[in-house]
């Protein structure tokens, strides 16, 4: 018995050493795999130890900011602030030095009125039981560094803030559909979603860096180990075309129109003549981009296309003079005109004006005149070529998203006559004053453009700088000349359609537009009075084109084109003024000359005051020095005899001059001139100045320019 058991405690203890190494094996086993093997389980070793030994911190980048082309601040980051309350007594370990909110109901009362709150509710909060804080709700967010300064005053334990940032828009409603706005997403990221904060998202938004480095047990930074930086990269600043001035003009246009009609929407935008740029553009209804209270989120410049009516006519009048076919002395009879299926297509006026010119039918309006000119003349390709020409039913490739293209489709007779004066087609306002740049460019298309440049917010650098950006010549000298007189007729002869757009001087041209308004639950046309598009595509002024206009709004009170022509009128005279063209003296502005500035730079003095008195150019001169060595306006820029040139001199002594009066785009490139740097306050024209004319000028110093309006 003995020796059995002996046997049987042999084969246990076998047994105990083969499942030992056996277990010994696959401990080996499993740590080989854990060294061999990168993830274990589905878990990323290699990531899991970093994240024990090593902290990454973001560094974010600030958002770069939007301005006008004057240097306002359009759209930028500003600190906001989120209000605390810490509720857990086991915060405070010092009695004399309370961390937590003690005193529940003084702490309510006294915060209640900063942050627009009913005592009773921000009590509710504070009496929130087992929670170590709590926050105040919508009241309690976005607050500024006033706000959280009031708080800080009342030195109440307990309270905190957690700092971020939001996008501000100083001046609200104000160029907002070009601009854009921005919304914060979960993780507090600044997204643009409309206008150039869209379109430049990730341009504005740059790239954050990060901070690498070994911690602790307790996450603190372990000595005299590595870390690794990398910096962010901040956003860039967008400089617009915007031109402040014009674009408060348009946008105070509109609002005064609003005192005596109504619309559905109304819309202006002014581009410069001579280089594409957009100055100002804006549409009623608006939105204030820090309330974000939009009623339509398309962008009436680019992203409606709508039938533009009458100011077609324009295009196809041009059409028929470049393919050689235009007499404007060839007459028609007005009224109505029957097409070869039996369709009556009549002139706004029925009854028509008899035998008529075709020069006069532009002046008048006529459909019946652009009919008989395409039906005599004219085919569809030709005059589908040429619109396509002008950029019509493509899109401009502007700086903004969700651009349209409008359409061109027509084929059969009756559609071509309506293409022939602007119904059945589809165009943008955008499209409408490019089509309009040749005749301010002898005949030269231009590119239109709302960014001037983007600019490094660290170095400062300019990166893009955009410029006037030729396509290609779609129009003769002649035709150009032709087109001009007959706007011109249009808007300052006597019972023309466009004589409500009439001021003193005669420098303000174009055609007007009525546009029937298609019935989209059924065919035709809404035949109601309102139930129109009126509008209105101009140039001013005649002899030295510096804008283009293009205004147009849907069912105007009474389907009268007045609100629109008091706009207009509104516009092109504080325009006047802000160029120095003096139009509301009509003595003044009837007999303008214009010249090319030529360079006075390195000459006499002066001589250069006698060659300038002796052609009757108005003059300043700045200093008391024997040489010119800067001047304003530059050489190569157009003037009239009511501009006046500025003459800077090499005195070595110069003092700050007076810029009182003057616009803000004068007086600040004379004070740039003299090395100052300028900071403008306002809009308009300069009514004060930082720094008192006189006061020698320093290196370095900066003048602040006070502005107002110089309304009519």
């Amino acid at each position: 018995m003995a020796k059995r058991k002996r046997k049987n405690n042999i084969r246990y203890s076998k047994l105990v050493i083969l499942g030992s190494l056996l277990l010994f094996c696959l401990m080996i086993g499993r740590i080989i795999q854990l060294g061999m093997s990168s993830e274990i389980d589905g878990v990323n070793l290699k990531e899991l130890a970093s994240n024990r030994t090593t902290r990454t911190e973001t560094i974010s980048a600030m958002r770069g900011s939007i301005y006008s082309v004057n240097g306002d601040v359009l759209a930028q980051n500003v600190a906001s602030y989120k209000l605390i309350a810490y509720l857990d007594p086991k915060r405070t370990t010092n009695k004399k030095k309370p961390q937590h909110v003690v005193d529940k109901e003084e702490t309510a009362t006294k915060l209640a009125p900063i942050i627009g709150m009913e005592k009773d509710d921000v009590l509710k909060y504070l009496s929130k039981e087992n929670v170590y804080q709590t926050e105040f709700g919508t009241k309690g967010k976005d607050l500024n560094e006033l706000t959280k300064k009031k708080i800080e005053d009342l030195n109440l334990p307990g309270l905190d803030f957690i700092e971020s940032f939001k996008r501000y828009y100083p001046k609200g409603n104000f160029a907002s559909y070009t601009i854009g706005y921005t919304k914060t997403d979960e993780k507090s990221n600044i997204i643009g979603e409309l206008g150039v904060e869209k379109q430049y998202d990730k341009l504005l938004k740059g790239e954050d860096g990060h901070l690498t480095y070994q911690k602790d047990l307790k996450g603190y930074k372990i000595a005299d180990t590595p870390v690794v930086r990398k910096d962010a990269i901040q956003g860039k600043d967008i400089y617009l075309t915007i031109d402040s001035n014009i674009q408060f003009f348009i946008e105070q246009a509109i609002n005064n129109s609003h005192k005596g009609y109504n619309w559905e929407w109304f819309h202006i935008t002014i581009l410069d003549a001579k280089t594409g740029a957009v100055l100002g553009t804006s549409s009623s209804p608006s939105f204030d981009p820090n309330k974000r209270d939009l009623v339509n989120y398309l962008d009436m410049m680019i992203s409606s296309p709508y039938e533009p009516g009458s100011t077609m006519k324009t295009f196809t009048y041009m059409a028929a003079m470049e393919n050689g076919v235009y007499n404007g002395s060839e007459t028609y009879r007005s009224g109505v005109y029957t097409t070869s299926d039996g369709t009556e297509i009549g002139d706004w006026d029925r009854g028509g004006w008899g035998v008529i010119s075709f020069d006069k039918g532009y002046a008048m309006s006529s459909n019946v005149g652009v009919i008989n000119l395409i039906n005599r003349h004219m085919s569809s390709l030709m005059l589908k070529q040429y619109f396509k020409k002008l950029g019509f039913g493509k899109k401009t490739g502007i700086e903004l998203p969700n651009e349209m293209k409008g359409k061109l489709d027509f084929k059969y007779e009756t559609e071509i006559y309506n293409a022939g004066f602007g119904q059945g087609i589809t165009t943008t306002p955008i499209q409408n004053v490019k089509a309009l740049t040749p005749l301010t460019n002898d005949g030269v298309l231009l590119e239109p453009y709302v960014i001037s440049k983007i600019v490094d917010s660290d170095t400062k650098e300019t990166i893009v700088e955009n410029k006037r950006k030729e396509v290609e010549r779609v129009a003769s000298t002649a035709t150009v000349q032709k087109m001009i007189q007959l706007m011109s007729d249009c808007v300052n002869g006597y019972g023309n359609t466009g004589s409500g757009y009439r001021i003193d001087s005669g420098e303000l041209i174009g055609k007007t537009g009525t546009a029937q308004i298609a019935n989209e639950k059924g065919g035709g046309y809404l035949s109601g009075k309102e139930d129109i598009i009126s509008s209105f595509a101009g140039i001013y002024p005649k002899s030295n084109p510096q804008v283009i206009i293009y205004a147009s709004i849907k069912k105007p009170s009474g389907g009268s084109q007045k609100p629109v022509s008091n706009a207009v009128k509104e516009i092109v005279a504080n325009i006047s003024k802000y160029y120095g063209n003096s139009d509301s003296n009509s003595s003044k502005t009837i007999n303008i000359t214009k010249y090319q500035v030529e360079s006075f730079i390195n000459q006499k003095t002066e001589n250069v005051k006698l060659d300038l008195t002796a052609k009757g150019i108005k003059y300043q001169v700045i200093g008391n020095g024997s040489k010119v060595i800067n001047q304003s306006p530059n050489s190569g820029d157009i003037m009239t005899n009511n501009d006046i040139i500025y003459l800077i001199t090499n005195d070595s002594s110069m003092k700050v001059p007076s810029v009182q009066g003057l616009s803000s785009k004068v007086g600040k490139d004379i004070l740039q001139k003299l090395g100052l740097k300028v900071k403008l306050d306002g809009v308009g024209y300069v009514t004060e100045q930082s720094v008192a004319p006189g006061t020698a000028i320093t290196n370095g110093m900066e003048i602040t320019l006070k502005l107002a309006p110089k309304y009519q």
